[in-house]
């Protein structure tokens, strides 16, 4: 079984699960933490002057989950790589906090008697996301002039992978 489907936990009006202790571990509603897929936050050249600047951000209030993020920033640092490589900075802005609960499912023949349904439906950690509000930027790069064209493909690139509307605003 693979992930679900982006609509199932992509609205924010859903409680926030987010109290993890490694101090106080009796204190948490978490008890096991799912591992986070967004390892590098900051790329490219960091100690440039650079020109310009564009940052990607959402429209309406979205939760982005961490392996939408991952595979957005490795589409964006990929595209850059290649046509400009050491050019820019490339930076993540949002964190996955959220922890993402669901009450698994089973289908088929005898499932009725496996499970209970919707009592006790807390459900199980499984995934991380980050809520990010309207107008809120997720990620942010760092340009020369020149290459406006290429960081406009990125974002369109970066677009494609994550849920909610997006738009570049420029600086």
């Amino acid at each position: 079984m693979g992930l679900r489907p982006a609509r199932t936990c992509r609205s924010l009006n859903k409680v926030a699960w987010s109290r993890f202790s490694k101090k106080k571990p009796r204190k948490s509603f978490v008890k096991a933490m799912p591992h986070n897929s967004v390892q590098i936050f900051h790329m490219g050249a960091k100690g440039m002057e650079y020109d310009r600047q564009a940052e990607l951000f959402t429209v309406h209030d979205v939760q982005v989950r961490d392996n939408s993020l991952e595979s957005a920033r490795q589409a964006v640092n990929k595209y850059l790589e290649k046509t400009i490589l050491g050019n820019y900075y490339l930076q993540i802005l949002v964190f996955p906090h959220n922890v993402i609960r669901e009450n698994k499912m089973v289908a088929g023949a005898g499932a009725d008697r496996i499970q209970k349904g919707m009592r006790q439906s807390y459900g199980r950690p499984t995934d991380r996301g980050a809520r990010v509000h309207a107008r809120q930027a997720i990620m942010r790069v760092n340009f020369f002039d020149k290459h406006e064209e290429t960081i406009k493909e990125a974002f369109r690139r970066a677009r494609g992978k994550l849920p909610g509307d997006f738009k570049v605003k420029w600086s």
